[in-house]
């Protein structure tokens, strides 16, 4: 028999989704994968019924139904302050998992190199070597998720052509200042690199601290393909509706790989996702607010752990440290904290270049009884 791919031999499969199933298996609280357990607002579920008697049922255009197009357009425009071309700026994907794929796949050739801030949402690795490149990583440095600006210009003059840039950012949840990011964009103009944005966690930002769209910096539009969803906005992680905002001959080479990536997304789901983009900006500030009190309901209980964490600046997430219990490997911590504490939390390494086991990552996108009931668990962890 022939062998299978050398590529998928350089990855493992995902730790996040494989704590969900653990959580399954030992009836623990699932505070691993990034999903919330309340539903999206009524006003999309509403109208999800409504698309479904309303005819909406075979392909959408390939690159995304002209409504949604549309209503993405004014609320980008609305956020940055940008010009968005319906018809030439956008694609419309299968989550934020196609866009960042079809983004990299884009700008990327066999042999490229990509940069990578470490910890880092775990996808980014696989779809660098999926398309042929070579992951290159600047560390974050925890506490406080820092980078070294002379870490962060050696791997930028190393010749990447691209580099990634989550912000918020999933793991660690830190808020990059704008004095970082001016940063990152004089190197990603002074050595000519693509810079590709993960935002999906835009609104989902904790005060005092502001998100900046990257492609708002001088310069960066034209290099800039903004990944981002609508998963995380409206709690509809299932309905996998994303899209890629880039310029105009950017955008028409990932038209053509979203095509033979997937074709496109849920027709229907397209259409009754407008509604959510409608919805008033106090829709915005309501959700921060809200994710603020579930982070502090969390918080609140891992100070009476004694145990170390990073307080978040945004999106949804804790980082623990763990190293305390004196676990080499966090795996086995993660899986022993699942059956033995009922709370199932992802492995830091899942997120990390390598050599780190101190940290287990929690989601804290659930209902308040959710958070009480996971607090009341993580009490025996106390130290």
């Amino acid at each position: 028999m022939p062998r299978t791919s050398r590529r998928t031999a350089l990855f493992t499969e995902s730790l996040i989704r494989e704590m969900t199933r653990v959580a399954q298996k030992y009836g623990a609280i699932n505070l691993s994968q990034g999903f919330p357990d309340f539903d999206p607002p009524r006003e999309l579920l509403d109208a999800a019924k409504a698309e479904m008697d309303g005819g909406h049922h075979q392909y959408a255009i390939t690159w995304g139904a002209p409504p949604l197009r549309q209503a993405l357009a004014e609320k980008i425009n609305r956020c940055t302050g940008l010009a968005v071309d319906p018809e030439a700026h956008l694609v419309v994907t299968c989550g934020a998992t196609e866009a960042m794929m079809a983004a990299m796949m884009t700008v990327c050739d066999p042999g490229d190199k990509v940069g990578l801030f470490s910890p880092f949402y775990e996808n980014y690795g696989a779809d660098a070597i999926l398309c042929g490149a070579q992951p290159v990583h600047v560390p974050l440095h925890p506490p406080h998720y820092l980078f070294d600006p002379a870490e962060l210009r050696r791997v930028f003059a190393g010749g990447i052509k691209a580099f990634v840039l989550c912000n918020p950012s999933n793991p660690c949840g830190k808020v990059f200042t704008g004095d970082e990011l001016r940063q990152i964009a004089a190197l990603a103009a002074e050595f000519d690199v693509f810079v590709i944005t993960d935002e999906v966690y835009e609104h989902i930002v904790y005060a005092p601290h502001r998100h900046t769209y990257f492609s708002t910096l001088p310069g960066m539009a034209e290099r800039t393909l903004m990944c981002s969803s609508l998963s995380k906005t409206f709690s509809i992680t299932g309905w996998r509706l994303g899209y890629v905002f880039a310029p105009p001959a950017i955008i028409g080479q990932a038209r053509k790989v979203h095509d033979f990536l997937t074709v496109g997304a849920a027709a229907p789901l397209q259409h009754a996702v407008v509604a959510g983009l409608k919805l008033p900006v106090s829709y915005y500030d309501g959700l921060a607010g809200e994710y603020a009190a579930r982070r502090d309901v969390l918080l609140g209980y891992l100070d009476r752990t004694g145990l170390a964490y990073t307080r978040p600046q945004g999106a949804y997430y804790v980082m623990l440290d763990v190293s305390p219990f004196g676990y080499a490997n966090d795996v086995e911590f993660a899986h022993w904290m699942a059956r033995e504490i009922g709370v199932a939390p992802v492995p830091g390494s899942s997120f990390f270049a390598g050599g780190e086991n101190r940290y287990v990552r929690l989601n804290l996108a659930k209902k308040m009884e959710t958070l009480h009931a996971a607090g009341e668990r993580l009490l025996r962890l106390r130290r």
